[in-house]
């Protein structure tokens, strides 16, 4: 979601159970309430991340509000290009950082190599309340019932949609799948044939796992074991898909170039939060996030993604890494003024309903969606069953090279596989 998210990590199994037989056995988790000074009074804790660019600084002034708040540590941001390969690399050598901040995806994956370190009895010793955050976010920071991490971060897609040509045209923005089409007929505009304006943006096929949940259906099986989306409700979606193409609202490759919507040849699209800042500062463009879309039977459904927060098992500074983790999770008003900063919503309900998002119809409109959102699974290999197996063959869907049941059979065959390799 603008998500960084790391399709390799199924990969890096062997890696990583090398790498905690060479380091981790060498430092115990007892250790990991050490700390080292920084050459001044503060303990230095050392946290590594994905974000880099722009979002560095977004890092480093939430980073500086901490560092002000008190003064027994000094946290500081160092990013990385692959985080978890280098964490990996960091286990062999015994360096760990303090924090890794995460997708939380990544959670449950690397829990039970034993990679990071269970923070109950910190949770317990300080009384901290873990139902104030999303339940799926503070599920995927959790592995066998022990909790591995806090979520800081939640992010959700939601349709978006062009006020001035909605007005123009005298239509309300969708809250189900056939008004979403008419308003796209509608306001698809086409010049002998050649397209000039996307009634709706279907250029990600990744975002079946959106459709999939609208329309009450399963990615993978209830234990895990297989996939699920080759089924009646997944037909359905593709089904969809090809009558927005039939009718002409998008052709495959439309807007690769640009960002149609916001440069106003495209009049809906699925886009995030993240995106608010971009788009506000566009000249010119009125637009809105519609309410959560309905699929066939009047069921909402939204993936919610984002970040958290994370101990490696031999940090030397477990100490600091969890006052400052403990710090932006937990009390709002730090949540809200990363959000001020970022773009980003809190994973702390309690932040998410600030006045702050309450007040700003695009914000308090994500923060609607997040109520129907769930988590992607997590069960290890399906990362790549989406990379590998479904995304691939939705490609060739839209492309017109498979039909919708093609397409999901080949997908099918290809992530059953993935799954049982990953179960070995």
């Amino acid at each position: 979601m603008a998500i960084v998210r790391s399709m390799k990590i199924m990969a890096m199994t062997a890696a990583l159970a090398a790498a905690l037989t060479l380091g981790v056995t060498a430092c115990s988790s007892g250790n990991s309430g050490s700390s080292e000074e920084s050459g001044s009074d503060r303990q230095e804790v050392v946290m590594w991340g994905s974000w880099s660019g722009d979002q560095v600084d977004q890092i480093n002034q939430q980073t500086a509000a901490f560092n002000q708040s008190q003064d027994k540590y000094e946290v500081s941001y160092v990013a990385q290009d692959d985080v978890e390969q280098k964490l990996l690399t960091a286990i062999a050598g015994g360096d760990v950082p303090d924090l890794v901040m995460w997708d939380r995806y990544q959670t449950a994956l690397y829990a039970p190599k034993g990679a990071i370190q269970s923070i109950d009895d910190r949770v317990k010793a300080d009384s901290v309340d873990l139902s104030v955050f999303y339940d799926d976010a503070l599920g995927e920071m959790t592995s066998d019932n022990k909790v591995y991490g806090l979520p800081i971060l939640v992010d959700v897609r939601s349709v978006v949609y062009n006020k001035t040509m909605f007005d123009k045209a005298g239509i309300q923005p969708p809250t189900t799948w056939d008004e979403l089409k008419t308003a796209a007929e509608k306001l698809t505009v086409t010049n002998n044939g050649t397209l000039e304006r996307s009634g709706f943006m279907l250029n990600d096929p990744g975002l079946f796992n959106v459709w999939l949940l609208q329309a009450v259906g399963q990615l993978l099986s209830d234990d895990g074991t297989k996939t699920a989306f080759n089924s009646p409700e997944g037909i359905e979606v593709l089904n969809f898909w090809k009558s927005l193409l039939d009718a002409g609202v998008y052709t495959n490759g439309f807007g690769d170039a640009t960002d149609a919507f916001a440069s106003s040849e495209a009049a809906m699209k699925y886009d995030g939060n993240w995106d608010i800042p971009t788009l506000d500062k566009v000249d010119g463009l009125q637009w809105g996030v519609a309410d959560p879309i309905e699929g066939p039977n009047g069921d909402t459904g939204a993936i919610m993604g984002g970040f958290g927060l994370v101990i490696p098992t031999a940090a030397k500074n477990a100490d600091g890494a969890w006052q400052f983790m403990k710090w932006w999770a937990t009390q709002p008003e730090n949540g809200v003024s990363f959000a001020k900063i970022s773009s980003w919503l809190p994973a702390n309900r309690q932040a998410a309903n600030d006045s702050y998002f309450a007040d700003n119809p695009e914000y308090s409109a994500f923060v609607k969606a997040l109520d129907t959102a769930t988590v992607r699974p997590t069960v290890p290999g399906y990362s790549d069953v989406e990379g590998k197996a479904l995304t691939p063959a939705l490609e060739q869907f839209m492309a017109g090279e498979l039909t919708a049941e093609q397409a999901l059979s080949q997908a099918q065959e290809q992530g059953d596989q993935i799954l049982q390799e990953n179960a070995q």
